[in-house]
């Protein structure tokens, strides 16, 4: 015997809203049923209007900011939002400490989120490591990143989204 079942979700009701226009002051809530009935797909993707996520945080020559540092400390991100940050930290092992760093300031305090370092062992040896990593930009907040002398870090950074959330495509692509 088929049953009908209300679904309460202001999340769901909202998303049908904005995906089917013409259903807006329709009146009545979800219903789900034992039934088999056909679907309508309501994600993103079935819009088609949605970018894979591998695409949408492509690199690209009009959208992204390169750095390269080499014994100085450079800002690279001040505006709000998300970010890819992605390169290599480059280590030249001295008899001194040396690193290699990415770090979010506000001011007035400091926090390391990527770093390479050397403890100083003696050796000439160079050291590398890639970083790929997504960061949040508050207001207020700065993204730096620093090598000590002999050490390198080059790379680019791209925002992903802005500080709500909303996807920022890579320059010159539209999706279709």
């Amino acid at each position: 015997m088929a049953e009908i079942v209300p679904v309460v979700s202001e999340a769901l009701e909202a998303q049908v809203r904005n995906l089917l226009p013409s259903q807006r002051g329709f009146g009545q809530d979800l219903q789900a049923s034992n039934v088999i009935t056909p679907i309508i797909d309501l994600t993103p993707t079935a819009e088609g209007t949605t970018t894979p996520e591998i695409l949408q945080t492509a690199l690209a020559f009009g959208s992204q900011t390169a750095f390269d540092v080499t014994n100085s400390s450079s800002t690279i991100i001040t505006t709000t939002g998300f970010y890819r940050i992605i390169g290599t930290g480059s280590v030249n092992m001295q008899t001194t400490e040396r690193s290699v760093d990415i770090n979010m300031t506000d001011g007035l305090s400091t926090k390391k989120i990527w770093g390479l370092g050397d403890t100083g062992g003696g050796s000439n040896d160079r050291q590398s490591q890639g970083f790929d990593i997504v960061v949040f930009v508050a207001s207020g907040i700065s993204v730096t990143v620093t090598a000590d002398e002999a050490c390198n870090i080059v790379g680019s950074s791209r925002q992903i989204a802005d500080v709500n959330g909303n996807l920022v495509n890579p320059t010159g692509f539209t999706p279709q």
